[in-house]
């Protein structure tokens, strides 16, 4: 079960995930973005982080809402919108339910993630963080009787994977998409960012 206390523990992993990556990703970017991925996210992560200090919240899914709007209004490019948009659609499933199980924590995953390709458009090979999202939701989903730790860890993996398989990718969409073939050989920033919220939860969610 993954209570409220859980999910801050999470926001915060992650914080401290991309804080020690932040350059790594900035030179993932750099390569085919604007460069400002790591500075961005980390801007944008430590205000979450930051959120639990802020009070209490009356549900998890005012806290995901909270954590949702922050990210939209504080990460720049659209990591912001798409990161910040993912946690706006997984609080819907949450809205009644104080500590969700393996299968319910499945169903925001999936809700999330719906987010994304509904913001972004995104299709499997694109060279985006759906990439690493598709693969890690599914994942999880296949591992739910296993329970919540095994679930989030076969999630983490397969996003780690699907990171990786981003590097033989020609981007599709966004700035990368204009340079075609040059893309190739450089993993997305994205996909390496969603890798490490996917190993966050694999540390705070169970």
């Amino acid at each position: 079960m993954a209570d409220l206390a859980a999910f801050q523990a999470w926001m915060s992993a992650f914080a401290e995930e991309v804080s020690t990556h932040a350059e790594h990703l900035t030179d993932l970017d750099r390569a085919i973005g604007d460069g400002d991925h790591g500075s961005n996210m980390a801007r944008g992560v430590d205000k979450v982080a930051a959120l639990a200090d802020d009070g209490e919240y009356p549900s998890l899914n005012a806290y995901l809402k909270k954590v949702g709007m922050t990210l939209v209004s504080t990460v720049g490019g659209a990591s912001g919108p798409l990161y910040g948009t993912f946690f706006l659609r997984m609080a819907g499933p949450l809205a009644d339910v104080e500590d969700p199980g393996t299968e319910e924590l499945g169903h925001a995953l999936r809700a999330g993630v719906e987010g994304v390709v509904s913001r972004g458009k995104a299709e499997l090979e694109d060279k985006t963080m759906y990439d690493a999202w598709a693969p890690a939701v599914e994942a999880f989903e296949s591992s739910v009787d296993d329970g919540t730790q095994a679930a989030l860890e076969a999630a983490a993996a397969a996003a780690a994977r699907g990171r990786d398989s981003t590097e033989g990718l020609i981007a599709r969409k966004g700035r990368a998409s204009y340079l075609g073939e040059r893309s190739r050989g450089h993993i997305d920033p994205g996909a390496a960012s969603t890798a490490l919220l996917l190993q966050a939860a694999a540390r705070t969610l169970a």
